[in-house]
């Protein structure tokens, strides 16, 4: 039997890939941060939570995270870990460096320290991209991140290219372009729109407020983009990988697809408000997704519109649980 250790494992990516590598029969070691909240109900809305194990720790902490690679002995690790809302890097500069930068390189040598021998995924990211020229992004564009997020996953994704070539370490990227599911964090604007519609759908609410609605990205479901994770690291070879839908589509559409599903123009209560803009935005974010097609052998299944119908459903269901009191 395999065993995989997930940092991260309490979130969207980390949940929905620690219910695959259990389906692949997997031993599934996961650290879990202290936090004064409960915070694993990601893997209790999948029904894994006791098919995992956790282990406590943290990316800031070296010393953790050797102990939880020597306690799992694993396969294969995934970084998933991360202060990953690109709004709040802006606010926390420092914490998002540590975690989301300097933590991919804890992990690194952990693992170089105590189980050379374990695969590495690290979880890179589109915002790399950032102030491109590109109108397409490959694993060929420029790198230009335009927020603090960016520019620590830029240091985590150099730092892992580093390691394998340093050490021989099998280590590889994952590039992913946003992707989404009912799991996402209420801070995500696909979430914050989709969770506004049921609200106002439900009388709850009356309006939704955003900032930059012409903004464009290329959204998928988390769900297929995990698959491609463990793909990577089934190769014979480690590489570098985008992984993306190849469609783009601005905020003002995805906006539209969730409240039509519900019957309601959402022209009628979308707030554009200026104080939400970023202050440095990244316009548009379009993969090309060709190399993982032709090496993975992976491509996107699930369409934007089934996806954003997808978490419209289920917050209708958690926002009149919530109304009844059940």
């Amino acid at each position: 039997m395999k065993s995989a250790l997930i940092t991260g494992i309490t979130g969207q990516d980390g949940a929905y890939l620690a219910k695959l590598l259990l389906q692949k029969n997997y031993e599934v070691y996961g650290l879990l941060p202290r936090r004064s909240t409960p915070s694993i109900w990601r893997l209790q809305f999948l029904g894994i939570q006791e098919e995992v194990r956790l282990i406590a720790g943290d990316l800031t902490d070296f010393s953790s995270l050797s102990r939880a690679v020597a306690l799992a002995k694993p396969d294969e690790v995934y970084n998933l870990g991360a202060q990953s809302y690109v709004g709040t890097s802006w606010q926390q500069p420092v914490l998002t460096a540590q975690t989301t930068g300097l933590g991919v390189l804890h992990v690194l040598e952990a693992i170089r320290l105590e189980n050379s021998n374990s695969k590495f995924y690290q979880a890179s990211t589109s915002e790399l991209f950032g102030l491109t020229e590109d109108p397409v992004q490959s694993e060929s564009t420029l790198f230009y991140p335009r927020s603090p997020y960016g520019v620590a996953k830029l240091f985590g994704h150099w730092m892992t290219v580093n390691y394998r070539e340093s050490y021989d370490m099998f280590a590889c990227c994952g590039i992913l372009f946003n992707h989404e599911s009912p799991l996402r964090g209420m801070e995500f604007v696909t979430r914050k729109v989709t969770d506004a519609v049921a609200r106002i759908k439900l009388g709850i609410q009356k309006e939704l407020r955003l900032g930059n609605i012409e903004a464009k990205r290329d959204w998928g479901f988390a769900g297929d983009y995990v698959e491609a994770m463990w793909l990577m690291l089934q190769q014979e070879k480690p590489d570098d990988y985008v992984i993306a839908t190849g469609r783009t589509t601005t905020v003002r559409d995805m906006c539209k697809i969730a409240f039509s599903h519900v019957g309601l123009d959402y022209e009628d209560f979308i707030v554009v408000d200026p104080n939400l803009y970023r202050p440095a935005e990244v316009e548009v974010l379009l993969g090309n997704p060709d190399k993982a097609k032709r090496k993975l052998g992976w491509q996107a299944r699930t369409s934007l519109q089934d996806l954003i119908q997808m978490m419209v459903e289920a917050d209708l269901e958690r926002v009149r649980k919530e109304v009844s009191g059940k």
